[in-house]
């Protein structure tokens, strides 16, 4: 039996991201959601959602243009810092110690050390409830060479991101694999061409 807990945002795994933006004056912050993923695959899109009173909400807006930079697990600290705090009052690059890049695609920073990186130009803007859905088109995404397999596709066991559980507010590693796509679930015998 189930037992009902209420509409809340319990939904797992909660991806931790790292939005990088340039504000007016052109200085690079960072800023931790965790309610974003990939919207769209035809344009390659990932959404995330921001609430209206937060730096990078405004940043966005100015700037038309953001990147979402993936952490590995051994920068759990950095990326908890950076949603504790607001870029309004904290140098967030030079209070973590890492290094602002400017993309050449968007009007956007990343973070040389963030192991994944994709660099958005904002599509669209969704108003839901308190918070704004900011829809980026994906012009690139950038892997640290470290990661990145012979068949050009990252790997997350190298990665290693982790998500949130907003429920008990802990952070969780992801990175065993338990499967492969679209070949498990033939063992029920039924396969759409």
């Amino acid at each position: 039996m189930k037992k009902s807990l209420g509409a809340k945002t319990l939904l797992y795994p909660t991806p931790v991201l790292l939005v990088g933006t340039y504000d007016k004056d052109g200085r690079p912050n960072l800023a931790t959601v965790a309610w974003g993923g990939i919207c769209c695959s035809q344009p390659p899109c990932v959404a995330v959602s921001l609430r209206e009173a937060t730096y990078t909400h405004g940043c966005i807006l100015a700037r038309r243009a953001f990147t979402v930079n993936v952490p590995s697990a051994d920068q759990v600290k950095e990326a908890d810092f950076c949603g504790m705090v607001s870029g309004r009052t904290v140098d967030k690059f030079a209070a973590i110690k890492f290094t602002p890049v400017k993309s050449t695609l968007v009007d956007a920073p990343y973070a040389e050390e963030f192991p994944l990186v994709l660099e958005c130009r904002l599509s669209r803007t969704v108003g839901v409830g308190l918070h704004t859905e900011f829809i980026g088109e994906i012009l690139d995404v950038k892997v640290d060479e470290r990661f990145v397999g012979t068949d050009n596709v990252p790997i997350v066991q190298k990665i290693r991101p982790f998500a949130y559980a907003p429920g008990e507010q802990r952070y969780y590693v992801l990175g065993d694999c338990i499967g492969n796509g679209y070949t498990e679930g033939e063992a029920f015998g039924v396969k759409e061409e």
